[in-house]
């Protein structure tokens, strides 16, 4: 009989269940595999009572711009959900925006602020105006003019919205509603905000992750005649511009440029530079947001660079001396991309932008016909903790081949091909960070030497390979919601070198 009962009583919750699937609708959609991790990972309780993980992944391409809402109200403040809010514009100038909802009917995803949007807050509406749920929502029962309640705004003072590029916001929006101004003509709301920080939106969560960036979606500016730009990605392979496979995620920029030659030099000692880099960048970005809930800053953040690197290029010539005692630098091509990385339901928007430049610092006495072929890796950003606040991070591990080596004449010469990074989030600058890769040569005498130290002619000479890593941290990384520093903060200069090959050399 128990077992009877129980049966019973188990078919009946399932029915009600199936009723109520039937009554509120599913998708028939089926999420991308970005969108599985980041439901999976944020919508989740956090299991007793622990900070949640939060899934770092690039955001999903080929859909509506991705928006995510901390409502004011939520008694969790402080975490965002996905939203299906959309800024439909923004005024970075005065910071007013037009929020919009989905309109009714609509396959759009349901709002994380469901009862603020004008079709999810009906009932609401109905029980502020008296409205009977059984007669037509949109009659005045008193007058029965027809006329309809006024719609509540799709959000409410204090909510924070995070936006992916909108029209007027090509860096996205990180921004808190401050003041509900009235309706737009398109149906919105129309707000004041003003900049909000992440640990608004990403609560007590943590996150750690790297993103690529796709090579594809970086603007390549060339600065010098001869610039070549190539890149490969998954399913969509490009060669190089000398046939060379390119590693997936990778983009290739070839460059080949007369550098000044030193005065009174021959014609013979025509300056030059030669050569490729090849990087696969990824955004790297951490979060601890220990004890934010509360409104105070996270236990710990990291904004950065990391990411392969290959370079094979070649000094030619007797190149001119340092300009009032500094290298010459010339830069051959500039680089931007505005990747949406996924940070649970947030959208952040990385600003990337790479100098990409070759610099060449020499006492205009040395000839040289010299060859490096450098491969390694990358790490640069700023880190953040409770115990030790922001500090830099420069980290490097690269090993160089000579694959020509021929020096004349007595002096020094150092060349290098480099990039210049900036990294930032929603439009604001973070990180900058110079990863400068070089070559230097040395000689004491007339001497020529190759790599397998044979030679000619009397004298000594050396050839080095190094990277000079240097950069700041900038006010701007206060966005995390970390207290502000009122300087800018050194990376911490990293500067590596090593012995390529050397000889000396007598004629027989």
């Amino acid at each position: 009989m128990h077992k009877l009962r129980r049966h019973t009583q188990l078919s009946a919750l399932s029915a009600i269940t199936v009723a109520t699937l039937l009554i509120t609708g599913c998708s028939t959609d089926s999420p991308s595999t970005a969108d599985k991790a980041a439901a999976t990972t944020v919508e989740s309780p956090a299991s007793g009572g622990a900070e949640e993980q939060l899934a770092v992944v690039s955001a999903p391409t080929g859909e509506a711009t991705p928006t995510a809402v901390a409502d004011a109200n939520a008694a969790d403040q402080g975490k965002a959900k996905r939203s299906a809010l959309k800024v439909a514009s923004y005024d970075s100038k005065s910071g007013r925006a037009v929020i919009t909802a989905p309109s009714s009917g609509s396959d759009a995803e349901p709002s994380a602020t469901p009862s603020r949007t004008p079709s999810a807050s009906q009932d609401s509406d109905e029980a502020d105006t008296g409205t009977d749920p059984g007669t037509d929502p949109g009659t005045d029962p008193g007058t029965g003019t027809g006329a309809k309640p006024k719609p509540k705004p799709a959000v409410a003072v204090g909510d924070v919205i995070a936006s992916a590029p909108a029209p007027g916001a090509p860096d996205g929006v990180l921004a808190e509603v401050t003041e509900i101004v009235g309706t737009a003509a398109d149906g919105g709301t129309t707000v004041e905000t003003e900049p909000a920080k992440l640990n608004s939106v990403l609560g007590e969560g943590k996150a750690d992750g790297t993103v690529p960036v796709d090579p594809s979606t970086l603007d390549v500016d060339p600065l010098v005649q001869g610039v070549k730009v190539s890149w490969a990605k998954t399913g969509d392979l490009t060669f190089g511009p000398e046939g060379a496979k390119l590693p997936l995620g990778s983009l290739r920029i070839d460059v080949g440029a007369a550098v000044e030659t030193a005065p009174g030099a021959p014609a013979s000692a025509a300056a030059s530079v030669e050569g490729f880099v090849q990087l696969a960048p990824e955004v790297a970005f951490s979060y601890d947001g220990s004890g934010a809930g509360t409104g105070s800053s996270p236990g710990g953040a990291f904004l950065g660079l990391t990411g392969d690197w290959a370079s094979q290029w070649s000094l030619k010539g007797r190149a001119a001396g340092s300009t009032d005692g500094k290298p010459i630098r010339i830069p051959f091509a500039e680089l931007h991309a505005d990747p949406v990385i996924q940070v649970g339901p947030v959208p952040i928007v990385v600003n990337l932008d790479l100098v990409c430049y070759f610099q060449v610092d020499a006492d205009g006495r040395v000839t040289v016909d010299v060859e490096q072929d450098l491969k390694g890796d990358f790490r640069v950003g700023g880190n953040f903790t409770w115990a030790k606040g922001w500090q830099g991070v420069s980290e490097s591990n690269m090993t160089g081949e000579p694959l020509k080596t021929t020096v004349t004449a007595v002096g020094d010469v150092k060349a290098a091909m480099g990039a210049e990074a900036t990294v930032g989030l929603y439009g604001t600058v973070g990180v900058t960070a110079d990863i400068a890769p070089y070559l230097r040569a040395e000689a004491d005498a007339t001497a020529e030497g190759s790599a397998d130290g044979t030679g000619s002619a009397k004298g000594s000479w050396a050839l080095y390979g190094g990277i000079d890593l240097t950069g700041t941290l900038n006010l701007q990384l206060s966005i995390f919601g970390t207290p502000i520093f009122q300087t800018k903060i050194p990376l911490g200069a990293l500067h590596e070198e090593w012995l390529l090959t050397k000889g000396e050399a007598k004629t027989p």
